[in-house]
């Protein structure tokens, strides 16, 4: 149980937290920012 407390706290902390370097972004919301638009893309 412990262990699966700690692996939920550490998967939060690196994907749901919102990180400084990233602009107080998620990491997901920074990857998203970073696709291109369809309309660039075409």
């Amino acid at each position: 149980e412990a262990r699966k407390s700690i692996m939920q706290y550490l998967d939060w902390y690196n994907q749901s937290r919102p990180h400084s370097k990233l602009g107080k972004k998620t990491p997901g919301e920074a990857y998203v920012m970073m696709l291109p638009t369809v309309e660039q893309a075409a």
